[in-house]
């Protein structure tokens, strides 16, 4: 069992059957069914803004937990890491700087995304889609 941290790309997509990544981000999660899967409370909340216009914020908390996917906290620790991943690499938006971050700060084996660009900035990322 390994720990795996999603993007908020990833749960976008899981989430939503319309959305162009959502084959592509379903079964990387089937996949990881074993695994221990976290989403940083950074991209929950990204992921969450299109349920809270839709009125569907309950539902997705529902497959959240039915899919025994743990939320973490962004600490001083990952807020540091993700400063400075920043000032190393000022392409790097904050909120990908803190996902990257919490999966470092976890020790995470894969951090699945579904932007390309993200590979240069860690060797856990895992692009999926």
């Amino acid at each position: 069992m390994g720990t795996v941290v999603l993007d908020a790309g990833i749960v976008i997509g899981w989430l939503d059957a319309a959305d162009a990544h959502h084959q592509s981000s379903s079964s990387a999660l089937d996949e990881r069914a074993d695994d221990d899967v976290h989403v940083p409370a950074s991209a929950w909340a990204e992921a969450l803004v299109r349920h809270v216009r839709a009125g569907s914020v309950e539902r997705a908390r529902h497959a959240l937990r039915d899919a025994e996917i743990t939320v973490g906290a962004i600490d001083e620790a990952v807020a540091e890491e993700a400063a400075q991943l920043r000032a190393r690499h000022v392409s790097v938006r904050l909120p990908d700087a803190l996902v990257i971050a919490y999966a470092e700060n976890v020790d995470a084996d894969e951090l699945l995304t579904t932007d390309a660009r993200w590979a240069r900035f860690s060797s856990r990322v895992r692009v999926v889609g």
